[in-house]
């Protein structure tokens, strides 16, 4: 007979730690508690209602449950490579209802609504309105070649001897530096945009500028906010030229998250990128299950997929 739990009171995603990463342990639950439990026996107890994503690298095993817990509090799981860099798999806490992710494929799959969620994230990017006249695919060249341009600046800002932007994933001490910096910055911020977009109810694989890969949207959102938060600590740690550069990384973007209020920010963001197509959310349908976690005080925000 399975325990009798009190109701869950989720704390919003925009209050919660953004990202924690777990290796070589037995992720489960033990006396209603959340443990990694190590080789040796050695217990570590996590929050996980207060986490908004984990990150499993090598090395990590699952009880089910652990994914039971996590999903009833809206824990994004997600499998990762060696210092995070592959992103292979993730849970999808709760039950997102399909309103919002219709809504989100409508405005994919119109071309005219689509060009304008493109230029509203160019604009959000780059901070000013995208050239007149331009196709996707085009908006799409011209931000790859602001991309290059400011690595470079970055990179000499930072006196970092840079090449350009490329690691090869099944090998990764192949990389040198400043990409193996770049690649744990940006995994931390791919994996809180990804628990941020599945909390809110959307398809992390339904993008508008990138397309085709399971994280497409996941790439949009992050794009946003990568030169604001990520990549100048990956430089700035890669200039320092430590002997663990992924483990400081990380530190250095939990403290960047926070500091900016990151996961307060990324579900109004897609709001507002959303709202740009000019095409009125649906109404949700008679047959809509009810949220995952209800909360009859009222407490919660959209991250809790009301």
């Amino acid at each position: 007979m399975e325990p009798i739990l009190p109701p869950l009171k989720p704390i919003p995603i925009k209050d919660r730690l953004s990202v924690l990463f777990v290796e070589k342990g037995h992720l489960d639950v033990l006396d209603g508690a959340f443990v990694l439990i190590d080789k040796t026996g050695v217990r570590t107890h996590i929050p996980v209602g207060g986490v908004a994503c984990l990150m499993l690298e090598p090395g990590t095993r699952v009880s089910h449950a652990a994914a039971v817990l996590a999903s009833r509090v809206g824990c994004l799981l997600v499998w990762v490579g060696e210092a995070g860099v592959r992103l292979y798999s993730a849970g999808q806490p709760g039950g997102a209802r399909a309103g919002r992710l219709l809504y989100q494929a409508k405005l994919a799959l119109d071309d005219d609504a689509r060009l304008k969620v493109v230029r509203k994230m160019y604009a959000m990017r780059f901070k000013e309105e995208a050239p007149a006249k331009r196709s996707v695919q085009q908006l799409r060249g011209i931000e790859g070649a602001r991309v290059r341009k400011m690595y470079e600046l970055l990179a000499r800002q930072y006196r970092v001897t840079w090449k350009r932007r490329n690691y090869d994933h099944t090998e990764w001490g192949s990389g040198d530096v400043p990409n193996r910096c770049l690649s744990s910055a940006t995994a931390c911020l791919y994996g809180i945009c990804e628990a941020a977009i599945l909390a809110a109810g959307y398809a992390p694989a339904i993008g508008f500028i990138h397309t085709g890969k399971p994280q497409s949207f996941v790439y949009d959102i992050a794009d946003i906010f990568k030169f604001e938060t990520v990549v100048p600590v990956a430089f700035r740690i890669a200039s320092r030229n430590p002997g663990q550069p992924e483990r400081e990384v990380r530190l250095a973007c939990r403290d960047v998250f926070r500091q900016s209020r990151l996961l307060h920010r990324i579900i109004p963001a897609i709001e507002e990128i959303l709202t740009a197509g000019e095409i009125p959310m649906p109404k949700v349908h008679e047959e809509a299950v009810e949220i995952a976690i209800p909360n009859k005080e009222g407490l919660g925000d959209a991250g809790h997929r009301g």
